[in-house]
This record gives C-alpha cells, sequence and structure tokens, in this order.
C-alpha cells in the first residue's frame, strides 16, 4: 500500500467509530427501532479485512455490520437511512441495523440469525467454484456462531469439497453476555477448524495492518486452490452486546486494558511513526468525518418513511 491508502485505512475506521457513537445517541433518543450492536472497539477487523480483498470477493457477515457496509463502499448516508428505517436506507428501511446489504458491491449482508450466514456463505463459495470464478467468500462471525449447528455443518462442507471461502471468527470473548470460557469446550476457535482439517491462524484484531496482511496472505492461497482458510481475529467490543445490555458480566478493569490498544489510538502512532500523516492532517480528518457524519444524519431525518405499498415488494423473484 501507498501512503494515501494507510491513511484511507484510517478515515474508514474513524467514519465506523463515529456513526456508531451517533447511532446510540440516535437509538437513545427512539429514532432508532428494533436491536443496535455497535461496532466500537472492532472497527480494525472489517477495516482490515475489506482492504485486502478484490472486488470479486463476496463479504457477508453476521448482525453487528454497519462497520462491514462502510468499508465495503456503503455511504454513510444510506447507512444512516437505514438504521432509521427510511426509504433511502441501502435496504429501503426494511432491514434496519441487522440486515445492511448492497450485491452490487459484493456485500451479501448482514444476517440476523446467530449462525445461519455460514451455509449460504458455502454455497456461494461453491458456486464461484462451480462457475470457475476465482472469487473468494469471507464469511465473518462472532466466537458464540461456532457453537451454533450451522457453523459446523458450512465448515465440515467448504472442507469435503474444498471451497474458496475464507472463515473469520471475529473473537470478541462474549457470545451476548457469557464469556466463551463458560459456553465453549476449547477456549482457542482455531482448535475447532483444525478438527475439520483446514488451516488457519490467530491474528491481533486490534492492528489493522495486522489483519489487512493476515487476510491477503490467506486469500492469496485460497485463489491459488488451497482450499477453506480460517483466521480468528482477536478484537473487543467496548459497548455491550446490543443497547439493552446492562453489561453486569465483565468488569471495568477488562474494559479499560482493553482500551489501552484502541485500534484507533494506536493506528494514529503506527501513522504518525512511519510519517504517513501528521497529527494535525489526522485532526483535520477527524473534523471532515464529523461533518460527514452530521451530514448523514441530516440526510436519514429528512428521508421518508416506506410507503405502505413498499411491504409488498421483493417477495417473490421476477
Amino acid at each position: 500500500m501507498d501512503k494515501q491508502d494507510y491513511v484511507r485505512l484510517y478515515y474508514e475506521m474513524a467514519l465506523i467509530r463515529r456513526i456508531e457513537e451517533r447511532a446510540a445517541e440516535l437509538y437513545q433518543q427512539g429514532k432508532i427501532g428494533g436491536f443496535l450492536h455497535l461496532y466500537i472497539g472492532q472497527e480494525a477487523v472489517s477495516t482490515g479485512l475489506i482492504a485486502a480483498r478484490l472486488p470479486q470477493d463476496r463479504v457477508i457477515t453476521a448482525y453487528r455490520d454497519h462497520g462491514v457496509a462502510i468499508n465495503c463502499g456503503i455511504p454513510a448516508n444510506q447507512v444512516m437511512a437505514e438504521l432509521l428505517g427510511k426509504a433511502t436506507g441501502m435496504s429501503k428501511g426494511k432491514g434496519g441495523s441487522m440486515h445492511m446489504a448492497d450485491v452490487t458491491k459484493n456485500f451479501w449482508g448482514g444476517h440476523a440469525i446467530v449462525g445461519a450466514h455460514i451455509p449460504i456463505a458455502a454455497g456461494m463459495a461453491l458456486g464461484d467454484q462451480y462457475g470457475g470464478k476465482d472469487g473468494v467468500t469471507i464469511c465473518m462471525f462472532g466466537d458464540g456462531a461456532t457453537n451454533i449447528g450451522f457453523f459446523h455443518e458450512g465448515v465440515n462442507l467448504s472442507k469435503v469439497w474444498n471451497l474458496p471461502v475464507l472463515w473469520v471468527c471475529e473473537n470478541n470473548a462474549y457470545g451476548m453476555g457469557t464469556s466463551i470460557e463458560r459456553a465453549s469446550a476449547v477456549s482457542e476457535m482455531t482448535q475447532k477448524f483444525m478438527g475439520y482439517g483446514i488451516e488457519g491462524e490467530r491474528v491481533d484484531g486490534m492492528e489493522v495492518v495486522n489483519v489487512c496482511e493476515a487476510t491477503a496472505r490467506a486469500l492469496a492461497r485460497i485463489r491459488a486452490g488451497g482450499g477453506p482458510y480460517f483466521l480468528e481475529i482477536m478484537t473487543y467490543r467496548y459497548m455491550g452486546h446490543s443497547m439493552g445490555d446492562p453489561e453486569r458480566y465483565r468488569e471495568k478493569e477488562e474494559i479499560l486494558k482493553w482500551q489501552e490498544v484502541d485500534p484507533l489510538v494506536t493506528y494514529r502512532a503506527f501513522l504518525t511513526g512511519h510519517k504517513y500523516a501528521t497529527n494535525k492532517a489526522l485532526d483535520e480528518l477527524e473534523a471532515n468525518v464529523l461533518l460527514e457524519v452530521a451530514a448523514a444524519v441530516e440526510f436519514a431525518e429528512a428521508s421518508p418513511e416506506p410507503e405502505p405499498a413498499a411491504l409488498y415488494e421483493y417477495i417473490y423473484a421476477d
């Protein structure tokens, strides 16, 4: 990557952080309904992953998907409009927080049912393999999803058929409010993939460059015919599982410890240390991000609600 590419990663992470912070405020004001799962703390994961993909590579994820949408190139105003359930949102206000998608950008959506998108990812990879395409499907999920039957079915078939899929576990240490040690027989997700003969590695998910480099290596290996590969990306969410989470299951000291490796703070130090950007330039970038988010909120609040007739659209394929 050149200097501009490195700075772009910081811009995307900063934009995700500020959108999520603003979304939390709007939720508390009653302007966002349903569930809201924030990505604060995990920005380096999707940013690093998607920076390494090629245009033909598909991306599919679970319900913590706002950041993934931004990284896939969906404008902030469409993300915010979707959060507010407006017709100008990327899913026309019908998907909301958990079902953002834009197949024109090869983003095949967030999925609300835990683990249910994992077999879908295997199917998309099978389609690319059957069609002789060189695309790789990047499937993101949380550590809690590895305890679901969908996970084992999809992962097993990916190895049986040698599918071009990159399995990515965003291990943030908790499945809702349950620590991984209390819910899983093994605490290292790499062990579960080894049981299916799939190679992989653990990656520091608080460092965006580490994620990007590991992803680039993995995608090259898969594209060369190496079959499925696995990345267990160690990360942490600073907020609760969702907006209704009272967060009684973890100590404040634990959160503070992880905040010492805040991905935005450590990456800013990386950029200035390597002379890719000055603190002044990054401050200006942050100011522009705040203006972009403010404009996105204004756009979303001024946008119309979906018409009642829209309820019957997209039920059947044409």
